[in-house]
């Protein structure tokens, strides 16, 4: 196993920790902005480990991350606070 797949299997793991955290926390109000954090950053860990691991060839994944981020923009823009916790 080479340093980077070491690394990047940490990084999965430590995003599943995150991703875990995240979903624990949106269940109590007071707790909900940390756990939006923890899924940002687990989201972010994530994709840039896989980035990180696809070495030269990030192109479809680039494609793929620019397509979800416009398809959630339409998304969020169309859903009212109310019906967030659904979405979510």
């Amino acid at each position: 196993m080479h340093t980077n797949e070491g690394l990047v299997t940490a990084a999965y793991v430590v995003a599943a920790v995150l991703f875990i955290l995240a979903l624990g926390g949106l269940s109590n109000q007071e707790k909900a902005k940390r756990a939006i954090w923890y899924g940002i950053s687990g989201m972010t860990l994530a994709v840039a480990a896989t980035v990180s691991a696809a070495g030269g060839q990030t192109g479809l994944i680039s494609l793929m991350v620019i397509l979800g981020g416009i398809g959630g923009w339409f998304v969020a823009n169309r859903v009212q606070m109310t019906q967030m916790p659904e979405l979510v």
